[in-house]
């Protein structure tokens, strides 16, 4: 089985780009986020010519998320209970074995932004879903974009960046939090000191020059690291391809035995 998680930034603009990813690497279960259209905008033919259904929380211009699977599926949370506020952000799904969980977690702006406050809040709430919703012993995945740096490797400028957005204690104390209720970062778990980057700014070349940092993750349940065969980055799909402009984040993906 290969799951997937990918900030796509824009559905309508990077349709195609998308199409020729699902064509090429064949993944089972994909979480989407930053979708920025509607439910009722969402492209379900396209995905069906290649055997895709899709469950959807979307939104008009912005956030929304998706899971892409191979067989029927429902969903059976959609939103995060208490911060409806702050848009379409999260959706579950129960498939092929998995409670799959894709989220679009809040960027925070800057720390003198109301958001910043907010996005720990928010932060909070999955929490505290994640320990009320999850059955003990239940494989489950929670798989998206975090916008935070666990540590200083998984940004370009190392510990320069400790204390700036997405690198704060706080916000670190969040993921942390995460890890205590059971959840595994399956890159990090397969690459414990290997420095690889999810996410490059369009600006200033910070792709080519590796400045990037490493923001989008694929989290699961104690067990399931113990199925996965291989784990990483498809920067491939961070480059321009047949003149289609990729999405600042590239793809994650895990293939799991069983």
């Amino acid at each position: 089985m290969r799951i997937a998680t990918w900030n796509i930034n824009g559905l309508r603009a990077r349709l195609e780009y998308v199409l020729q990813w699902l064509s090429e690497r064949e993944p089972d279960i994909v979480g989407l986020q930053e979708l920025k259209l509607t439910d009722e905008q969402f492209p379900h033919d396209a995905f069906e010519a290649l055997g895709y259904q899709a469950v959807v929380h979307g939104q008009k211009s912005w956030n929304g998320v998706a899971i892409l699977t191979r067989v029927p599926v429902e969903a059976t949370q959609i939103g995060l209970e208490g911060q409806a506020d702050f848009g379409a952000r999260l959706i579950t799904a129960q498939v092929g074995g998995l409670a799959f969980t894709t989220v679009y977690c809040p960027n925070g702006k800057n720390l003198e932004h109301d958001d910043y406050g907010r996005k720990l809040a928010w932060f909070d709430t999955l929490a505290d879903h994640w320990e009320q919703k999850t059955t003990a012993g239940e494989p489950a995945v929670l798989c998206g974009d975090f916008n935070v740096c666990p540590t200083a490797l998984d940004s370009w400028s190392g510990d320069g960046a400790d204390g700036a957005i997405f690198h704060t204690d706080a916000e670190r104390e969040r993921i942390q939090r995460l890890y205590q209720l059971g959840l595994v970062d399956l890159f990090r778990v397969a690459h414990p000191e290997e420095q690889v980057f999810s996410w490059w700014d369009y600006r200033g070349g910070a792709f080519h020059r590796k400045h990037g940092l490493r923001i989008d993750f694929l989290l699961a349940t104690a067990g399931l690291e113990e199925r996965v065969t291989f784990v990483g980055t498809d920067r491939d799909f961070r480059k321009k391809r047949d003149g289609l402009t990729p999405s600042d984040h590239a793809p994650v993906y895990a293939d799991l035995e069983g």
